[in-house]
C-alpha cells in the first residue's frame, strides 16, 4: 500500500466500463473475411477518432461511407447501430465506480468519446451520470493521449498529478498519464483493477468484491 491514498480516481470508459469492440459487432453482421478486408481497406478507427475530437457523428460516418461505396451499407451501421457496437456494460467496473462513490472518493471520467455518441451512451448507461466530473474529448476537442487533455483535467479539478489514480485499457494513454506523474493502472479486467484500488487503500477487499 502507498503511504497516502490517491485523492481522486479517474476512469476511462471504453473497454473499462463499456465494452467497445467494433470488429466483433461487424463479424456478427457480415462474413468475417469481408469484415477483415473492410477494416484493412478503411481506417474506421481513424474515422472514429475524428468523432471523438468533436466532428459530427452522422456526417463523419456517412461521409466515410460515401467515399467507399462498396462498403456503404456496412459503414453506415457505425452510426445507425452504434449502441449495438458500444455494449455491454462491464458490471465489475460499474460496481467499483459505485463503491468508490459510496466512500466519498471523487471519481472522474477521462474518455475519448464523441459529443453525440456520449449523449446516446448516457441514455443507455445511467451510471455515466454518476461521476463527480467528466472530461469528454468531443466536448474538449482533444483526445488521449494528447497531453493537453490530461492538463485540462489537472487544472479543472485542482488535483495534483501524483494524487490521481487513472485506469485505461490502452497503454499509450497510460504512458501519457504516467509521464505527467499520475498513478496509473493498465486495465485488463475489473478484478485486477479492484485489487489495485485495495492496494492503494481506497477500498477494502469486501468493498471491491462485486
Amino acid at each position: 500500500m502507498t503511504a497516502q491514498p490517491p485523492s481522486a480516481v479517474v476512469f476511462d470508459i471504453g473497454n473499462v466500463l463499456i465494452e467497445w469492440q467494433p470488429e466483433r459487432f461487424f463479424d456478427g453482421v457480415m462474413p468475417a473475411g469481408d469484415r477483415a478486408r473492410m477494416f484493412a481497406e478503411i481506417d474506421l478507427h481513424g474515422m472514429n477518432d475524428g468523432i471523438d475530437r468533436g466532428e459530427s457523428f452522422r456526417d463523419a460516418v456517412y461521409a466515410a461511407a460515401d467515399r467507399h461505396p462498396a462498403w456503404r451499407p456496412q459503414i453506415r451501421l457505425w452510426h445507425d447501430r452504434w449502441l449495438d457496437i458500444a455494449q455491454p456494460a462491464i458490471p465489475g467496473s460499474v460496481h467499483l465506480l459505485r463503491a468508490l462513490r459510496r466512500k466519498g472518493i471523487p471519481v472522474f471520467a477521462l474518455t475519448n468519446f464523441g459529443v453525440e455518441t456520449f449523449a446516446l451512451a448516457r441514455k443507455a448507461y445511467p451510471f455515466l451520470d454518476e461521476f463527480d466530473r467528466r472530461y469528454v474529448s468531443g466536448e474538449l476537442k482533444v483526445i488521449k493521449p494528447d497531453p493537453r487533455i490530461y492538463a485540462i483535467l489537472e487544472q479543472d479539478s485542482g488535483v495534483a498529478p501524483g494524487d490521481l489514480l487513472f485506469t485505461d485499457d490502452r497503454i499509450d494513454n497510460i504512458a501519457a498519464a504516467s509521464a505527467r506523474g499520475w498513478r496509473t493502472h493498465h486495465f485488463d479486467g475489473p478484478e485486477g483493477w479492484g485489487r489495485r484500488l485495495v492496494q492503494e487503500g481506497l477500498l477494502t477487499e469486501e468493498e471491491a468484491r462485486p
